[in-house]
């Protein structure tokens, strides 16, 4: 199966991943795997695209569990021979007015967004093929948490130069500060789920970076996008964007074209390049 291009989508039984996994059934060339960590979402989910007259497969994922994730690893290499296309999309938030503890929505939210999609990372993106394409899913929210984050901190996320283990750290630092009730005063915004984004848009610059130097000349593009606001069980019903318009941009950044070589290492919205 080596010839056949294969892309997966992590976390697509619903919501954005589902209506990405849609939109990639009608535009790739190739096999589009929808995973799930609950097999029988997934099942469902697929159900629900065969219908509508696609045909995704299906395999397990859970990017929390790293033996789910090698399992996925070694079945792509099997049976393709790598990875053509990767949109980590796997994500979790607590609603606003959750009551959890702000030190457990720290810990829970880190854990899925940015250290769990850094362990997916690990492992897939060298399978990788040339003129390969990677999108991290962000949000909006990374800059606007960004911004209220203290000077020194923007400083080290807006570095050039800032190596994952630096990153990891600070994400460690953000935990333990929220357990100790001082991340506020430590200079770190009132959000965890903007400070999980923060660590993707960064891990995705520290990446493309890294492609740059151990994969020169290979084509393989990486960039991190903000879908939107789109109308989720994540983000309630009352935001502007339906799924499938959210899937416009991790799309996008999908299936640019071979020999194109921007946008790269950006995050980007609306097709756009969004400073950071």
């Amino acid at each position: 199966m080596s010839g056949v291009r294969v892309v997966v989508v992590t976390g697509s039984n619903k919501g954005i991943g589902l209506a990405i996994v849609r939109a990639l059934c009608k535009q790739f060339q190739g096999d589009v795997y929808l995973t799930a960590r609950n097999p029988k979402l997934g099942e469902e989910a697929v159900k629900t695209l065969n219908n509508e007259g696609l045909s995704p497969l299906f395999h397990q994922l859970d990017i929390n569990d790293p033996a789910s994730i090698r399992c996925l690893r070694d079945f792509l290499k099997e049976k393709y021979g790598g990875l053509d296309v990767l949109i980590n999309n796997a994500a979790l938030a607590f609603k606003v007015d959750d009551t959890t503890p702000f030190s457990t929505q720290a810990e829970v939210t880190l854990k899925t967004n940015f250290f769990s999609t850094r362990d997916a990372s690990n492992e897939l993106l060298p399978l990788i093929k040339p003129n390969g394409r990677v999108v991290n899913v962000s949000s909006m929210v990374s800059p606007s948490a960004l911004a209220k984050c203290s000077p020194e901190l923007q400083e080290k996320f807006r570095s050039d130069s800032i190596t994952e283990d630096e990153l990891v750290k600070l994400m460690e630092k953000f935990v333990e500060d929220a357990k100790n009730g001082v991340h506020q005063k430590n200079g770190w915004p009132d959000t965890a789920y903007g400070v999980s984004k923060i660590g993707v848009t960064v891990l995705s610059r520290i990446q493309a970076r890294q492609l740059k130097e151990t994969r020169k000349g290979e084509g393989i593009i990486l960039n991190a996008c903000c879908p939107g606001w789109v109308r989720t069980d994540m983000a309630g019903p009352k935001a502007p964007k339906s799924p499938d318009e959210g899937a416009v941009t991790p799309v996008y950044l999908a299936l640019l074209p071979t020999g194109v070589d921007s946008p790269y290492g950006e995050l980007v919205s609306e097709k756009k390049v969004v400073p950071w």
